[in-house]
């Protein structure tokens, strides 16, 4: 009797190590479940997993998809960092006092969107809107209109001449700029669906259960850009501390580079188009120094900054979406900070029609300002329906769930 007790407690538990085995098996090789690797049995039942649409019998786990992100995102590892202005400011603001904050990890286009990014954007509304509505989106190409100035041959010529296609976008307002990022979203997410060949039928909800449908492109915020634009992984050595800070999104202390061995261009080449001074846009024509170009120029003219992004600093200026308030920086969360309107910082405590919930911050000079702007911690802000010759925008969009963990 005793040895049948023995026999049978022997086998139960040869059965529960052979179960545990096959839990186990069902991950990846480590025997640890991931969102990509989920097993095929339930870690907290044992009841098998169902993997087929057809099947309703059982619990249904989507596998996560092999990871892919739209096209030309960089992805942006979130963390701890100190943002605001921290140079001298000039300006007299005290807008954008230092302070520390957390920034989630996210993906941001390697660029400012190009007139060719634009061009496809109003062509594929054509088949979506009314003409008018189409006009609308239409950027303002008298932007470049002037009285006094034979700048009005970009009106013709910039956006619509082939040999600009992959410079920056121009006139685009802040409103214009979000129907890009929604028109974005939904068209990439239709392609995906066409590429997994996945019923129409599908809601938004299911399709984000199979994880493979993007999440919204969108202007990013204004700690995102900031936090982006200086790049500080660079500076980094032993862990956590970093060797020193930034004024603009690359090390030294000027727009020259300082050196030649993390940089592709010669040693006191310009690292952006800005307008070096009075009249000064570009410089000396044929001189080593020049900065390339006396308007905006190619996005990818410029050596990119330590998480690959390009024209971070110069080209043009770039919306984000964070209404403006001079005391932002005071009232924000310190976890993704984000300014969506005037909580806390009323319009009506400011004697002026300049601050209202309808003007936004841009960020990051262009080729029309000195190099002050340049600094990722200056701001300034228009109104979002307005449109200028030197701000344009890039998309970002958040990296959910981060890497599969």
């Amino acid at each position: 009797m005793k040895l049948g007790n023995y026999n049978f407690g022997i086998s139960f538990l040869a059965s529960l190590v052979i179960a545990a085995l096959l839990l186990s098996s069902c991950g990846n090789k480590s025997g640890r479940r991931t969102a990509s690797s989920p097993g095929s049995f339930s870690a907290s039942t044992g009841a098998k997993y169902n993997f087929n649409d057809n099947d309703t019998t059982n619990f249904q786990v989507f596998k996560l998809p092999k990871e892919v992100v739209g096209p030309r995102l960089k992805f942006i590892q979130g963390g701890r960092a100190v943002l605001g202005s921290q140079e001298q400011d000039v300006m007299g603001f005290r807008d954008n006092i230092e302070r520390t904050v957390t920034i989630a990890s996210f993906y941001m286009d390697e660029t400012e969107v190009t007139n060719v990014d634009y061009k496809e954007f109003l062509f594929n509304m054509k088949s979506r809107v009314s003409t008018d509505s189409v006009l609308r989106l239409e950027p303002n190409e008298k932007v470049w209109d002037g009285t006094m100035s034979y700048n009005d041959v970009y009106a013709t010529y910039y956006f619509r001449y082939p040999g600009f296609n992959f410079y920056p976008v121009a006139g685009v307002s802040w409103t214009q700029a979000n129907a890009y990022c929604q028109w974005r979203t939904m068209y990439v997410n239709e392609l995906s669906r066409e590429k997994n060949k996945l019923d129409s039928a599908l809601s938004q909800g299911q399709l984000i259960e199979r994880g493979v449908t993007f999440p919204a492109y969108r202007l990013p915020n204004e700690a995102e850009w900031e936090f982006a634009a200086k790049a500080m992984i660079g500076t980094q050595y032993m862990d956590e501390n970093q060797e020193h800070g930034r004024i603009y999104p690359w090390d030294g202390r000027g727009p020259r580079n300082p050196y030649n061995i993390k940089r592709k261009s010669r040693q006191g080449d310009f690292l952006a188009n800005f307008k070096r001074g009075r009249g000064d846009y570009a410089g000396i024509p044929g001189g080593i120094s020049n900065d390339g170009e006396i308007i905006p120029t190619n996005v990818y003219d410029f050596p990119p900054n330590d998480f690959g992004l390009y024209n971070m600093a110069g080209n043009m200026n770039e919306w984000v979406q964070d209404v403006y308030r001079p005391l932002s920086f005071q009232d924000f969360d310190d976890l993704n900070p984000l300014r969506k309107d005037g909580t806390y910082d009323d319009a009506n405590t400011y004697n002026t029609t300049l601050i209202d919930d309808n003007f936004r911050v841009f960020k990051g000079g262009s080729w029309r300002d000195v190099a002050y702007w340049l600094s990722p911690g200056t701001r300034r802000f228009l109104h979002q329906d307005s449109s200028t010759n030197h701000i344009g925008f890039r998309c970002a969009m958040i990296a959910v769930g981060g890497k599969d963990r």
